[in-house]
């Protein structure tokens, strides 16, 4: 078993070891084993990257070994400087998400933890797999544990999100469905994304497929206008269903427009850049006017996630090194700081059982540690320089400027609705007297607590003050689907 298929079936494993216990609430054995789990699942993702060659843009640590003969599937898995980071991001979000639920949840534990390592899996497959029908199978099977984690540990409306999250997410994914066989079709019954890569199609078929696969993908994204039923499932989704949504699920469609979108239809791609360029700006700037009259905590952050997301496919469709690598750095860093975000939502739902930004007020006066990490997070959620948040969109900011000048202005707004919505939440939650009797009674963070937010300040400064790391691995990758994208595929 190589390394990627390590990564994908420990946590897996681990999660059905969980679910086959049984119905467990309070046996401690149960956090422990969630815990291991999620630890040895982080633990085989880093030899992908100590291992990873940086000078070439070829498949690494592959796997294939054939899966189903009859219709030429196979059970393929490479990762690129493209898709290396999501994947360690992805377990590290679940390590933070199992410590952070540790005393939060109290029923079903055992089956709570299980869904969430079960999806750390199933994700982690959807960035690793080379094969299109490997990768549908991944990307459909990860709504069932999402399904599942809004539906049972939710919110007072949880089921009508539940459905929501589900409807919207698969509608989209079916007319993927109807372009993967399609493609198989044309290609003579190969389901290798190298072999679409190579596939001459005409200007409608691209066409075509370019809107069957904005259908999945945009509404995974979510892309504005599709992005209604984000903030309904943040609002109802417990705390760690809200941080792994926004931290990783979300880059599950924006990873796809460079998987599918771009290499298979370049010629689409740029002529329906304007089309994207445009829902993103709108995402960017519109949503971000919508994200600062929330007064539910959540659905604010939320709102803003579209916002940041707005960015990255800014970044894909200006068609440059900086745009693309800055869309992929920003995906990486809003997993770090939305994360770190719905994570502080959920410090303080524990102890007051409410969202809303007027039940609070001056919570700097009985939680100051708390209120020093809330800082540092709305800071990098308003892209301040030496934080996570700044590099990606800086990046694009600067990409869309080199394309035109106007596009880059109206990107650089965001900074300042972003700072005017963050700033103005921090403010009314965190400063002045203390708001009431509830928050005159709260009681500083845990260490269990202090150790989740000091993970998070410590990814989220790292990335803002060195994000050579991050940057260097996609270069080759990034350089590499640019000039494939620049040929055009149409029949000669």
């Amino acid at each position: 078993m190589g390394l990627l298929s390590l990564a994908i079936w420990t946590p897996i494993f681990f999660g059905v070891v969980l679910l086959a216990l049984g119905r467990v609430d309070q046996a401690p054995m149960v956090r422990w084993i969630a815990l291991v789990g999620s630890l040895v699942g982080l633990a085989v993702t880093v030899p992908l990257y100590t291992g990873f060659e940086l000078s070439t843009a070829a498949l690494q640590f592959v796997e294939k070994r054939p899966w189903i003969e009859n219709f030429n599937i196979h059970y393929h898995l490479g990762v690129d400087g493209i898709s290396l980071w999501l994947i360690p991001l992805t377990a590290f979000i679940n390590v933070v998400v199992v410590v952070a639920s540790w005393e939060s949840i109290t029923t079903r534990v055992n089956q709570y933890m299980g869904a969430f390592l079960i999806l750390s899996g199933l994700m982690i497959g959807v960035f690793s797999a080379q094969d299109a029908m490997l990768f549908y199978v991944f990307f459909e099977a990860t709504l069932i544990p999402m399904y599942l984690i809004i539906g049972i540990w939710g919110g007072p409306n949880k089921i009508y999100a539940a459905f929501k999250f589900f409807l919207y997410t698969l509608l989209g994914s079916l007319l993927m469905l109807v372009a993967l066989i399609y493609l198989y079709t044309v290609s003579g019954g190969s389901f290798a994304l190298a072999d679409w890569y190579k596939l001459p199609l005409s200007g409608t078929a691209q066409t075509l497929l370019f809107f069957a696969f904005f259908a999945a993908f945009a509404v995974k994204v979510p892309m504005w206008p599709v992005h209604t039923w984000l903030p309904d499932v943040h609002v109802e989704a417990p705390t760690g269903g809200s941080a792994v949504l926004a931290a990783i699920m979300l880059k599950l469609g924006a990873y796809g427009f460079l998987r599918f979108s771009l290499p298979i239809l370049p010629d689409a791609s740029h002529e329906w850049a304007w089309l994207m360029i445009a829902l993103s700006l709108i995402a960017v700037i519109y949503v971000g006017l919508v994200a600062m009259v929330q007064q539910d905590m959540k659905k604010l952050v939320a709102y803003s996630s579209v916002a940041h997301m707005g960015f990255v496919t800014l970044g894909f469709f200006v068609f440059s090194d900086l745009g693309v690598s800055g869309g992929i750095v920003q995906m990486i860093a809003h997993g770090f700081v939305s994360a770190a975000m719905f994570l502080g939502i959920g410090v303080l739902y524990d102890r007051v059982h409410s969202r809303e930004i007027a039940d609070y007020g001056g919570v700097v006066n009985t939680m100051p540690k708390f209120a020093a990490f809330a800082l540092l997070f709305t800071m990098a959620n308003c892209g301040l320089p030496g934080t996570a948040g700044f590099v990606g969109e800086w990046m694009v900011i600067l990409a869309a400027v080199k394309a035109n000048f106007w596009m880059g202005l109206l990107a650089a707004s965001a900074l300042i609705f972003g700072a005017a919505y963050s700033l103005w939440m921090y403010k009314r939650v965190y400063l002045g007297a203390a708001g009431n009797d509830n928050v005159k009674a709260l009681i500083d963070l845990n260490p269990r607590e202090f150790l989740v937010m000091a993970v998070l300040a410590v990814a989220v400064l790292f990335m803002g003050v060195y994000p050579k790391p991050f940057t260097d691995v996609m270069d080759a990758s990034v350089a590499e689907l640019l000039r494939h994208v620049a040929v055009s595929k149409l029949p000669q």
